[in-house]
């Protein structure tokens, strides 16, 4: 089995010095950034069915 991935930056500000959460035990996915304090968790939902496209609800065709 694989190792879980882990981020690369923190998705508030930025920073690359993240850690593994030690205060959310037993939560998977849990992370802390020691840039600016924030504490995150990453889960997976699920796989997108092969048909599911994203609608382009912003431009009109002319």
């Amino acid at each position: 089995m694989s190792e879980r991935a882990a981020p690369f930056y923190c998705p508030y500000c930025g920073d690359e010095d993240l850690r593994p959460s030690e205060a959310a035990e037993g939560r998977h996915g849990a992370w802390e950034c020691a840039a600016c304090s924030r504490a995150f968790q990453l889960k997976f939902l699920g796989l997108l069915s092969r048909g599911a496209k994203r609608s382009d609800s912003g431009g009109a065709q002319i």
